[in-house]
């Protein structure tokens, strides 16, 4: 019988949360996908709907394997979804869900408004859309660290071609552009008073207008899709409100040219009762920015066996 997050141990609401890319780890869910059988059954189905060997990428592969774009967003929406059949297959379900960027769409698949299947193949035209457009027209990212949201906001205005991209936490906002603008949005923050400017491994200028032909390209593979009702309230990230299956096709498209208000979207959570948040998929990355945006609420990741037995302590009903 299964049972909401919510109604366990934890006090107030649950946020289930999905990475987005990045967060991809040599051997990621093998330790799950071999102990749980409706782990691996994913990467099965995500391997037929995508063309890829899921299971030789994640499990053995080296991570030089998984860095391609193309690659990497169906690995890693697939070992996010395994991770996700583990936690179901005890029994919980969240009050809420949410994703980073391409996290958006486990988001979704645990809200039953995609097939497990479709959503890792979807992924897969995603990143190949995404890949491409890097190519014909290269540009670059970088987070800026230690400055206010509308000191970077206001360097963006003042330097053509570069937005932000990403509100990651408080002082944490990543920028995409041309490269060249990037770069002097970077020394700019620094005269600024910015603590590091970090360029990113990424070869375009994702989350920004100059994406937009990796939108169009991509938008007739989810048109093909059937999208269901949704099951789990979702939160999403391109507006940070609480949205309807019919908004979902439109900002999945908007995603890309977009910036991703995952700030804006957990405080949106935390003012709706969540007080636990719980990421699902390789690394740690949203539960440490989860605690930068507000230390008064509990985050923790699910990426191993360990991990799956402390969140099933978490969520358990007293």
């Amino acid at each position: 019988m299964s049972t909401n997050a919510g109604e366990g141990r934890t006090k107030g609401k649950v946020a289930f949360c999905f990475p987005g890319q990045g967060s991809i780890e040599a051997g990621m869910g093998r330790e799950i996908a071999e102990a749980v059988p409706e782990a691996m059954a994913v990467y099965e189905r995500g391997s037929e709907s995508c063309g890829l060997d899921l299971p030789a990428l994640c499990f053995t592969g080296p991570v030089e394997d998984l860095v391609d774009t193309s690659v990497q967003q169906p690995a890693l929406l697939a070992t996010s979804l395994a991770i996700l059949a583990a936690i179901e297959s005890l029994g919980f379900r969240p009050d809420y869900v949410v994703g980073h960027s391409v996290g958006e769409f486990a988001a979704l698949a645990a809200g039953s408004v995609f097939d497990t299947a479709d959503a890792i193949g979807l992924v897969r035209e995603r990143g190949l859309a995404m890949a491409e457009v890097a190519k014909e027209s290269p540009g670059s990212m970088a987070a800026i660290l230690g400055l206010e949201d509308e000191v970077v906001e206001e360097l963006c205005r003042e330097i053509h071609c570069v937005w932000p991209a990403n509100y990651n936490c408080p002082g944490q906002v990543v920028i995409s552009g041309q490269t060249d603008a990037v770069d002097e949005c970077c020394e700019e923050a620094e005269r600024e008073g910015a603590r590091r400017t970090i360029k990113l491994a990424i070869s375009g200028a994702f989350h920004s207008p100059l994406a937009a032909r990796a939108a169009e390209r991509f938008r007739p593979a989810l048109e093909r899709v059937r999208l269901n009702d949704l099951q789990i309230a979702f939160m999403s990230t391109v507006s940070a409100r609480l949205e309807s299956r019919q908004k979902v096709a439109g900002l999945l498209v908007d995603q890309l040219t977009a910036p991703v208000r995952f700030t804006q979207a957990t405080r949106g959570l935390i003012a709706n009762g969540v007080r636990t948040f719980v990421e699902i998929g390789p690394g740690n990355v949203l539960s440490g920015l989860v605690r930068r945006i507000d230390r008064s609420v509990d985050a923790i990741s699910v990426n191993s066996l360990a991990t799956l037995k402390k969140v099933e302590e978490v969520l358990s009903v007293a």
